[in-house]
């Protein structure tokens, strides 16, 4: 496609959503409700680890108003011995995190679950509900879950041949490391810890289900409505074809809400009932006993010749999982040195489990995590040689051709382009005041494709309605409005574009992966391509010519010359309203696993002011550089990287679990789990460099997750650069700030 006449792709056209949601007519999750229906409230374990020896809800069964419970021995019970894959989530851990079975291995860890006449009787149920618990010594923090005398969380998991709480390890090797370091003139090793940060969505967990002949629907706030089919179906025995899951907008989710914890239990529910059963977490809830994502203890070493050749880097990165095996080691061990063109790399990644709830996915999975180690020590190397940050970052730059540690050979890619963008900018060049640093980070995120459907029809009054399969978190409709209305040559106001359910649209994946434009553009694009066929064969029947003489321009067919004959051109309204005399309604529907999905890069400048005396970190200026492949809708890329870099400068600065000595989550609010407002953070400037995607129709590279890679780095490189001290440990928060200083 000709990017350079576009008229809709590249523009950024107002939002299909975003009247409803300023104005509140928008319906998500819990705004659904139904005749007859009845809540769900779960009962939560107290102790951060127990082994369960009874539970008795004759009580609750017994209580005015209560309709129904359920406990672990309603929820289908997955062997340990082996693996049932869904996804990347294995059902096994999944079965236990939805209600606890063996064991309670967290506070907040779901027991049993009431259906009642009310959230207030269903509340006053669950306490009524007597569990016997054996308790057991918890370990909440990562270096100690390593540990040798450790509690030990499953008496299944053992790593090099002893009880462990390591539940899995990941290896990249490229060249060989060792003879690397062996070349090197600087090599500098550091350690590294993260604390845990959860995604902080505005909208909590909800979900309203109904039974009626075995049939089950449910309404549910979800990241993809077929995984939301699929795990309910494993985890209740409901065969898929027996459940139909209808998404509704959602309220942010960040890869938090791509996975289940309420529908199996509102499904069983309302199964036992016979009633539509409607479950809403609180804040408390969503904060004690949904994902976040992990806590880290990294180590890296990285090794350079004196004119700044990177030659060697090694990355060790323990992620916490949380009370159930799946930690994010793949984008920590495969993102790290991922923006770098490094001979010899060595790249583990270890999950441990430990009793904190089990963690969820958060846009760039891990890579963050890696991200915040290797960069910080590139700008040790660059300080060691005495180098711009940045020109070390551009002189080992990944471009096409260069042998990634993790497997592939990078085709297309922009991230060169990122770093001159960076150097290039007023805000590299602009002057630093007293307490002042400034800081640069880059990132990768691998991106993905996937399975997806979509399905194109003509109006009978001449206008479109496109439906994909994906939940639109980060402005899919908007953009997939664009591409449809440039491919026929329409005013983009005359597309609507829908998000189908599972019983109305074929398969498609997750919205996750930063994979959601790039796969639904291209069965959007080969749905609308059908359209097209099918409107100019309808114009040559009506002009009585071969349809290869007919071709369609600006929204119109045309003859495609003189020698085809002289009719005048047939618009897409013209069209529809002869369907019916040329051969029926006019639409076509493409379902494809697509490929060809490229990774992501960015480079992130930050300034930062540090009060010296309170010890609070400010960040005064931000800027990011991302390769965005082709921006079909601007606005959209502008906010998601300005979502990241917010994000990020939360990890870097404040955010952060915290626990008291029984187990428990200390700061379980928005009140107290301090993420930035928009008080904290100034404009966040975003540049977007467009590198398109050669495998892809419209060019479209994944945008979604690479904006939260650099800024922990970013942000780390500027406090360092401003007080001269390292910090090796986040959040930067202004005790440890102080801290430091006091050190110093």
């Amino acid at each position: 496609m000709n990017v350079i006449n576009n008229k809709w792709i590249g523009q950024s056209t107002i939002r299909p959503d975003g009247a409803d949601k300023v104005t509140g007519r928008a319906s998500y999750s819990a705004d659904t409700s139904m005749s007859g229906m009845i809540w769900g409230k779960v009962l939560r374990s107290p102790h951060a680890h127990a082994r369960i020896v009874s539970i008795d809800t004759s009580r609750a069964e017994a209580h005015p108003g209560v309709k129904a419970v359920v406990t672990a021995r309603d929820i289908v019970e997955f062997p340990l011995d082996k693996s049932v894959m869904l996804g990347i989530q294995d059902m096994r851990w999944m079965s236990r995190n939805v209600m606890a079975r063996e064991k309670a291995l967290f506070h907040g860890h779901p027991v049993a679950a009431v259906a009642a006449m009310s959230e207030r009787i269903a509340a006053e149920a669950c306490k009524l509900i007597e569990v016997v618990y054996e308790v057991l010594p918890h370990v909440i923090e990562l270096e100690e879950a390593i540990k040798p005398d450790a509690p030990i969380l499953h008496d299944f998991l053992s790593f090099e041949g002893k009880p462990s709480n390591i539940a899995g390890k990941l290896e990249h090797k490229l060249g060989d490391v060792e003879a690397g370091f062996a070349s090197a003139d600087v090599v500098i090793e550091r350690h590294f810890k993260t604390r845990p940060v959860h995604q902080g969505y505005i909208e909590p967990h909800s979900c309203l289900v109904s039974v009626v002949e075995g049939k089950a629907t449910i309404w549910s706030s979800s990241q993809g409505q077929f995984m939301v089919r699929a795990m309910t179906s494993l985890l209740t025995g409901i065969p898929q074809s027996d459940i139909r899951a209808i998404p509704a907008e959602i309220g942010g989710g960040f890869g938090g809400k791509t996975i289940i914890y309420l529908e199996p239990l509102a499904t069983i529910l309302a199964k036992k009932t016979g009633r539509p059963v409607k479950m809403v977490m609180t804040r408390d809830e969503v904060m004690r006993a949904t994902g976040p994502t992990s806590g880290s203890m990294s180590t890296v070493k990285i090794g350079a010749t004196k004119d700044g050749k990177i030659v060697a880097a090694q990355g060790t990165f323990y992620l916490q999982a949380g009370g159930l095996p799946g930690s994010p080691i793949r984008g920590a061990a495969g993102c790290a040195f991922a923006p770098y063109d490094i001979a010899n790399v060595h790249s583990v990644g270890f999950d441990v489990v430990s009793n904190r709830s089990k963690v969820a996915a958060y846009r760039a999975p891990g890579a963050p995590i890696g991200a915040y180690a290797a960069e910080c020590v590139m700008d040790e190397i660059a300080e060691a040689l005495k180098m711009d940050p940045l020109t070390l970052r551009l002189k080992n730059a990944a471009r096409q051709g260069t042998k990634a540690a993790h497997g592939p050979v990078f085709p297309v890619i922009g991230f060169i382009e990122t770093i001159e963008a960076a150097m290039a900018h007023p805000h590299y060049q602009a002057p630093l005041g007293k307490f002042q640093g400034r800081g640069v980070a880059s990132g990768f995120w691998f991106n993905a494709g996937g399975e997806s459907s979509a399905q194109v029809n003509v109006t009978e009054d001449g206008n479109v309605v496109v439906t994909t399969g994906h939940p639109d978190v980060g402005g899919s409709r908007a953009a997939i409005a664009n591409i449809t209305a440039e491919l026929l040559g329409i005013d983009y106001k005359r597309v609507s574009v829908l998000i189908g359910d599972t019983a109305t649209i074929g398969y498609s994946n997750l919205t996750g992966g930063s994979r959601v434009l790039f796969a639904s553009a291209m069965v959007v694009t080969q749905s609308t391509e059908k359209v097209i066929k099918t409107l100019c064969e309808r114009a040559a029947k009506l002009w009585k010519i071969d349809p290869e003489a007919v071709v369609w321009e600006d929204g119109e067919a045309k003859p495609a010359g003189e020698n085809a004959g002289k009719f005048p051109a047939l618009s897409l309204a013209d069209l529809a309203a002869k369907a019916s005399e040329t051969g029926g309604p006019i639409g076509a529907g493409v379902q494809q696993n697509t490929t060809g999905a490229e990774g992501g890069f960015a480079t992130h400048v930050c300034d930062v002011e540090v009060d010296a005396e309170l010890g609070i970190v400010r960040v005064v200026r931000y800027t990011s550089f991302q390769d965005v492949g082709r921006a079909v809708h601007p606005a959209y890329v502008e906010g998601q990287m300005q979502g990241g870099a917010a994000q990020g400068i939360g990890w870097a600065l404040s955010e952060e679990y915290l626990y008291d000595k029984n187990g428990k989550v200390d700061n379980a609010s928005f009140l107290d789990y301090r993420m930035p407002v928009c008080s904290d953070l100034p404009m966040l400037d975003a540049v977007m460099i467009e590198v398109p995607n050669p495998k892809h129709p419209q060019g479209v590279r994944g945008v979604g997750e690479v904006p939260l890679v650099p800024p922990l780095a970013a942000v780390a490189n500027a406090v360092a650069n401003a007080l001269g001290k390292r910090f090796y440990s986040l959040p930067m928060s202004p005790p440890r700030v102080l801290e430091v200083l006091d050190g110093a």
